[in-house]
C-alpha cells in the first residue's frame, strides 16, 4: 500500500505524452481531461503520502520531477500551438530548470537537499495548473475568453518570478550556511 503514491506518480508521468499529443492534434478537450487527471493525480498521491505516511525516498524525487515535466511540456506545446505566451512560457521553463540546477549543485557541493516546497511555489503551481487547464479549456470550447486568459498569463508570470526567487534566496542562504560537503 505504501507505494501507492509512487504508482500515481508513475500514472502522471504516463500521461504526459497523450496530453501532449492530445494537443498537437487539436484535441483540447480530450487534452483538458487527461491533463485534469495529471493535475488531481498530483494533489492525490501528495495526499496519500502526508496522510498515510506512505513517503519514499523514490517519491521525493518522482513526484516534483513528474510535476516539473508535465508543466513544462504542456507549456512549450501549448506555445508552439500559440496557445500560451511564449514570455510564460520562457519564464515557467526557466523556473524549473533553475530549481531543477539548483538542487542538483547543492545535491553535489553540500549534501542531499531538504525541506518542503514554499507557499509561493504551492500558489504558483496551482496557478500554473489552473491557467493551462483554463487555455485548453478556451480552446476545447472556443469561448471568447482572452481578456481574462491574458490576466491569469499574468498573474502566473509574476507568481513564477517570485517562486523562482524565492528559490533562489533559499538554495543560496542554505548554501552559504551550510559546511560544505567532504570530498
Amino acid at each position: 500500500m505504501r507505494h501507492i503514491p509512487n504508482l500515481i506518480c508513475l500514472i502522471r508521468l504516463a500521461l504526459i505524452w497523450p496530453v501532449a499529443s492530445a494537443l498537437d492534434q487539436g484535441r483540447f478537450q480530450l487534452a483538458l481531461a487527461l491533463f485534469v487527471v495529471a493535475a488531481i493525480s498530483d494533489g492525490l498521491d501528495g495526499f496519500l503520502a502526508k496522510r498515510f505516511n506512505w513517503v519514499s525516498e523514490l517519491g521525493k524525487v518522482l513526484d516534483p520531477a513528474a510535476d516539473k515535466l508535465l508543466l513544462v511540456v504542456v507549456f512549450v506545446e501549448s506555445a508552439w500551438l500559440g496557445l500560451v505566451p511564449w514570455w510564460v512560457t520562457a519564464a515557467a521553463v526557466a523556473r524549473d530548470v533553475m530549481i531543477a540546477l539548483g538542487a542538483l549543485i547543492y545535491r553535489v557541493w553540500i549534501g542531499p537537499l531538504r525541506g518542503r516546497p514554499t507557499v509561493i511555489s504551492k500558489i504558483n503551481t496551482a496557478a500554473q495548473l489552473l491557467y493551462l487547464a483554463g487555455v485548453m479549456f478556451v480552446a476545447a470550447s472556443r469561448l471568447p475568453l482572452l481578456d481574462e486568459l491574458r490576466a491569469f498569463a499574468l498573474i502566473v508570470f509574476v507568481t513564477t518570478v517570485l517562486s523562482g526567487l524565492d528559490y533562489l534566496v533559499t538554495f543560496t542562504r542554505r548554501a552559504w550556511t551550510s559546511p560544505p560537503r567532504a570530498a
